[in-house]
């Protein structure tokens, strides 16, 4: 068996250092192992899209460690709170208005609005706790099949991510997003979560 490459897992204070210099990092979530990056950073969200391979039209989602540091980054109102207050901590993403002031590069400003989520994972919580909410998608290159632990993650990226949180996701199926940003909500995937609207 060949030896993993790539940095040693690492303990939360070393994470969170390795985001606070821009880098991406690995963690484990709720549904697969991921990779994240500050929103707020241009420079790391640009890594983060180059590592995945992913076009930049497509937006990252921002994970949160509650509805309230979440309601910082996207107006949470209406039917989406209920829908979030229901099922946060948990598999469902929310697409909502974005808060005054986000830089253009976090989430779609082409269509002022920006997907949120809560994990239901006490390693991923511990460290939004301590971050701050993270720009978090998973932990592959786009159209491939994503890791499920920090060994698979580091197998796929090695080097290229700065740090790993040891873990595995709970192999879920990806997120249940549903839009409420316009008018009516609108289901855009289905996932572990089923929603129904009110």
């Amino acid at each position: 068996m060949l030896p993993l490459s790539g940095p040693r897992p690492c303990d939360l204070a070393e994470v969170v250092s390795a985001l606070r210099k821009g880098a991406v990092v690995g963690l484990p979530t709720d549904t697969v192992y991921g990779l994240a990056a500050d929103p707020f950073s241009e420079k790391a969200m640009q890594l983060l899209f180059a590592l995945k391979d992913r076009p930049a039209v497509k937006p990252i989602p921002i994970l949160a460690a509650s509805v309230e540091h979440a309601a910082r980054l996207g107006r949470i109102e209406g039917v989406a709170l209920e829908a979030a207050r229901a099922h946060w901590p948990g598999a469902l993403t929310v697409i909502v208005p974005r808060a005054a002031g986000l830089p253009d590069w976090v989430g779609d400003a082409s269509r002022d609005s920006v997907g949120l989520r809560v994990p239901d994972h006490p390693a991923a919580r511990a460290l939004l706790a301590a971050s701050g909410p993270l720009a978090v998608t998973s932990a592959n290159r786009s159209g491939e099949a994503p890791a499920t632990d920090d060994a698979g993650a580091r197998s796929m990226f090695g080097n290229r991510v700065a740090a790993y949180l040891p873990g595995s996701g709970a192999n879920l199926a990806p997120s249940t997003v549903v839009d409420f940003s316009g008018g009516s909500p609108r289901v855009l995937r289905t996932g572990p979560v089923s929603w129904k609207g009110a």
